[in-house]
């Protein structure tokens, strides 16, 4: 697919490109050298929310986008459209090393980014199927259960009240979800389902109307940092066509960080991978619920997600493809026979009902993993070089809570977001190959591992247990 130019392919990316309403032209490509105030590296959600609020912030602002396929090529336009609170780093671990204040602040600002996203996209006109219902992890097993139930327990410890998380029994749980083996779930109401590529190309639409410039198909092959003080070099993004000089660069890049110059132990692009149904009959949708198109998980150890779409099917997602040696990505690592068909399994697990209906699309793409599982936004004010990313998948609305923050630090403005606690984050490098491949491609199988245990058995896993550090979120 990389370099492809045909609306064909691009529909083939995922259910959400091939649902979208209208053509599908590329934008034009840079076509020489060009001096703006900001140049942003990537037309993905990060890059293209940080646009949005530099542009409220200062209308006057020239702000270009280099994007090296088409604007939401990347996870913005192929994820599982859950915009949540989720954010990669336990509220826990951020409590331990920031302190309960800094958490709290964190939990409260993810929470209204998911409103803040909604509100956006009704401000710009944006038909992205924005629904509000929450989400609800069911337990399935007793192991499941024990988790859940620590979960609640653990969220209570750290002030986290019922209106926020709370625990169901199998009566309430099935009010929410019909399915199948459910002895209860953890419900928090902090989540909308949404058409993620719908958000994307509405955001570099209205971007576009806004003044900003969007180049399509310009591959960034290097950032260079400025040089400040006596010398004032500016940073620059530079490509085959010309070089962008500005005040400052953003790299928004997320998984495709690991092919620029001296990044590819930044983030390791890890695939995530997803299925969707045929529109799905009304008889099938009361046995299912979801009603208020709440999205759906379980307590496994394996991550999978799901959601309701707007339309009526499943779309349905989970991790358990292999990290690629090196931090490769290829357009034939997006799909994988062995790992979608095992999420047509799972799903029909959850939902027998589902048996029979067709499944339509099968799709994947990478996303970032930091080492510490932990995300990153700041600005090197030194270098002129800011940056976000390392969602760990949780990317929806975490983009546009770096947006705003870039945005502030950008213009210097004052506010609660610029000293959030991921606000200069750097994560430690990952480990250089084979170790990385071992180690990713181990965890994975260790997971794994877990989740078949546990079914057998009954109770939590000792493995998992010491894999704790390895475990990420949606």
């Amino acid at each position: 697919m990389e370099g492809a130019g045909d609306e064909r392919a691009y529909r083939q990316l995922s259910l959400w490109w091939d649902t979208l309403p209208g053509p599908l032209q590329p934008r034009p490509a840079l076509d020489g050298d060009l001096d703006v105030d900001v140049a942003i590296v990537g037309a993905g959600y990060t890059g293209l929310w940080t646009a949005r609020y530099l542009a409220r912030t200062d209308p006057q602002l020239r702000i270009a986008v280099l994007e090296a396929q088409v604007a939401g090529f990347g996870a913005s336009g192929r994820n599982g459209g859950w915009c949540s609170a989720l954010f990669a780093t336990s509220e826990a671990k951020l409590a331990a090393q920031h302190g309960p204040d800094a958490a709290r602040r964190m939990r409260t600002a993810m929470q209204e980014t998911v409103d803040e996203v909604g509100r956006a996209a009704r401000e710009e006109g944006i038909d992205c199927h924005y629904a509000k219902g929450g989400t609800v992890v069911v337990a399935r097993d007793p192991a499941q259960v024990a988790r859940a139930r620590a979960e609640v327990s653990e969220a209570r410890r750290l002030g986290v009240g019922e209106e926020d998380l709370v625990w169901l029994d199998a009566a309430a749980a099935r009010r929410h979800i019909g399915a199948s083996g459910v002895l209860g779930a953890t419900y928090t109401p902090h989540c909308a389902a949404i058409h993620p590529a719908r958000l994307v190309r509405g955001l570099a639409d209205v971007l576009e109307r806004r003044g900003v410039r969007i180049f399509e198909g310009t591959p960034v092959v290097t950032i260079r940092p400025g040089g400040g003080g006596v010398t004032g070099r500016r940073p620059e993004a530079v490509t085959a066509a010309g070089t962008v000089r500005a005040e400052v660069v953003v790299r928004a890049t997320e998984a495709w960080t690991a092919r620029l110059p001296g990044e590819r132990r930044s983030l390791a692009p890890v695939y995530s991978l997803m299925i969707a149904t045929e529109p799905l009959d009304e008889a099938f949708w009361q046995e299912a619920g979801l009603a208020q198109r709440q999205t759906f998980s379980d307590h496994r150890h394996l991550v999978i997600y799901g959601q309701r779409t707007a339309d009526g099917r499943l779309a349905f997602g989970g991790r358990g493809a292999p990290y690629h040696f090196g931090s490769a990505i290829r357009p034939a690592f997006d799909r994988d026979d062995r790992v979608h068909d095992a999420l047509a399994r799972t799903l029909v697990d959850l939902f027998p009902g589902a048996r029979r209906a067709e499944v339509t699309h099968r799709w994947g793409g990478p996303i970032g993993i930091p080492r510490d599982w932990h995300s990153s936004v700041g600005l090197d004010r030194a270098t002129g070089i800011a940056w976000a990313g390392g969602y760990v998948g949780d990317g929806v609305s975490t983009t546009n809570l770096a947006g705003r923050t870039i945005a502030d630090l950008v213009t210097g403005t004052e506010s609660d977001v610029v000293t959030l606690p991921w606000v200069g984050h750097r994560s430690v490098r990952w480990e250089p190959e084979p170790l990385r491949w071992l180690g990713i491609n181990a965890g994975l199988r260790g997971v794994q591992l877990s989740d078949a245990a546990e079914r057998r058995r009954g109770r939590p896993s000792w493995l998992a247990s010491r894999m704790r550090g390895m475990l990420g979120g949606h």
